[in-house]
Order: C-alpha cells, then sequence, then structure tokens
C-alpha cells in the first residue's frame, strides 16, 4: 500500500471508492473527490494491457482549459489542482455531485453509430435526417442523441429524448439537452478557430444539492470526442481522427485478435502514434506545448 501526503490526510492511493476503464475516484476531505485519470486506454469495451505514456494529463490537462473556455456557460466540478504529487498534472479534486445517468452526446456531424443508425432508417437517436447524407455529412443542425449509461465493459444503449424525459422528467431532460447543444455550439466554433472539425462529443452532468446543473468527469477529449482536421474533411471517405481510433484499427484489422480473449500488447509504434495524436490535439486546441505534471496555463 502506497501512502501519500494529501491536503490533511494520509492519500491512500490504493483504496479507490471507484474504479473505472482509465479513471479512479478516492474519497477526499469535505465531502470532495479525487478524480485521478490513469494512462490506460480502452477499445471494444476492453482496457487494454498497454498503457499510453502521459495519456492521463494529457486528458486532464485539455480538459481544465476546456473548462476556463465554458465558464461563461455553465458550472463545472473542478474544485482544486492541488493534489498529492505522485498525480500531479492527471488529477482534480472535484465535487462531490449527484451524477445524471446519461450519455449526453451531441452530433453536428454524421459519423459512427449516427451513420449507421441513419442507413437503416434516416435518423439518429429518433431525430429525422434529410436523405442524401454521407459517412462525415455535416448535419442541418447540431442534434442532441442522447445514451443510458450501461454496466461497465458493456455498450451503453442509445435512446431517443422521449426516453430521457421518462426515466428523469421534462424540466431535467430538457436541461441536459439544451445545455448539450449549447457547450457543443461553443466548442464547435472554438474548434473550427484552430482548424478542427468538432464532430461529436459526449458530456456528463451531475447535480448539486440546489439543483444547479454541473459539467463534471472529462469534458471535449480525444476519449470524449471526435476531432477531425478540418483541411481533410471529405464527406464519403475515411477520416482520420486525433483519438484512439489509431488503436482500434490496428486491433480491428492487423492484430489478429477475435474479442473474444483477453487483448493483444499494442506494439512500440502504435503507442507511439496513439500518443502523437493526443499531443497534437492537445497542441492544436490550447496553443501551447503539453507540460507532463503541469497545467495548461
Amino acid at each position: 500500500m502506497r501512502i501519500l501526503p494529501g491536503n490533511r490526510l494520509n492519500f491512500v492511493l490504493d483504496d479507490p471508492i471507484h474504479a473505472g476503464k482509465v479513471r479512479r475516484l478516492y474519497a477526499w476531505p469535505d465531502d470532495r473527490i479525487l478524480m485521478v485519470a490513469t494512462d490506460a486506454i480502452s477499445a471494444f469495451d476492453h482496457v487494454l494491457p498497454t498503457r499510453i505514456p502521459d495519456k492521463g494529463a494529457i486528458l486532464t490537462q485539455l480538459s481544465l482549459w476546456w473548462f476556463d473556455q465554458l465558464a461563461d456557460l455553465i458550472p463545472n466540478h473542478v474544485v482544486s489542482t492541488e493534489v498529492p504529487a505522485e498525480v500531479a498534472g492527471r488529477a482534480l479534486v472535484v465535487e462531490k455531485l449527484e451524477m445524471v445517468p446519461v450519455e449526453c452526446v451531441a452530433r453536428g456531424y454524421l459519423t459512427g453509430s449516427g451513420w449507421a443508425e441513419y442507413q437503416a432508417s434516416r435518423s439518429v437517436c429518433g431525430v429525422p435526417l434529410p436523405d442524401g447524407l454521407v459517412d462525415g455529412s455535416k448535419l442541418p443542425e447540431p442534434i442532441f442523441t442522447p445514451a443510458i449509461k450501461a454496466p461497465l465493459g458493456e455498450h451503453d444503449e442509445n435512446v431517443d429524448y422521449a426516453t430521457i424525459v421518462r426515466l428523469h422528467g421534462e424540466q431535467l431532460a430538457g436541461r441536459l439537452r439544451d445545455a448539450t447543444l449549447a457547450i457543443y455550439t461553443r466548442a464547435a466554433e472554438l474548434a473550427a478557430l484552430r482548424g478542427i472539425i468538432l464532430a461529436d462529443t459526449k458530456f456528463e452532468f451531475g447535480l448539486r444539492a440546489d439543483g444547479t446543473l454541473v459539467l463534471a468527469d472529462e469534458v471535449l477529449t480525444p476519449d470524449s470526442s471526435r476531432f477531425w482536421d478540418a483541411a481533410a474533411w471529405q464527406p464519403g471517405r475515411s477520416l482520420p481522427s486525433f483519438d484512439k481510433q489509431y488503436v482500434r484499427d490496428w486491433l480491428a484489422h492487423d492484430s489478429g485478435w477475435d474479442r473474444a480473449s483477453t487483448p493483444p500488447d499494442l506494439p512500440d509504434a502504435v503507442v507511439a502514434a496513439t500518443r502523437e495524436r493526443y499531443l497534437e490535439a492537445f497542441r492544436r486546441l490550447t496553443g501551447r506545448e503539453f507540460r507532463p505534471g503541469g497545467s495548461p496555463s
């Protein structure tokens, strides 16, 4: 067991209150939570055995940058970046919220699971779309396409807005939809200024005791969003993204993995190329170089 000096306590790194695919949550004084992003990477609902160096810190620092850009739109859960030295740069002290169990997805472009659904129904999550769209098409306007969060290791279930109303009430469902689309619109505009298309993204929200809706978890990172190079955007063609798609492609086409067994180790070249994609997204969006253990400011 590793004991780290923390703020007013001995912090036990081996005793999380929750362990997700790539994040660990720990109890913190004053009813707060320490959220630590690891270097783990997941694909096809598996956590891979190979880590991507600095990934956790890159995503944490990019989230902090985005929280600053969105501060006038919605409160966020960040309380402090003062954390134990061993997790500096990759951890945040955050509010303890009542998390809303909905993946709040905004799509400005048609791709991924949305493209698959469109081909079958000419709609995505109950939102009708015009004929003639192709993979990578820009939508007439951004749409809210929520999903119900599934247990660890299972796929989240895409649902229509009416399902969110039924599960959480019309008022909260409307707040989730409106906040999701407002944040997406702001983020897409900022990304466009940097030559990047924000094709789609997902947010998580929590509620304070007084009912305030708060943006939580990570935000607008390559793990939660699909970023494309605007200069290379051509609807109907393969669109490389600044995320772990490189890993997915290697697993699906080159690794020989059958998905029913333990995932294989990633080759060094795949690790290096994936890390560089995360770094490029960080540099282009923030206009700064990544500093391990530091912050984007």
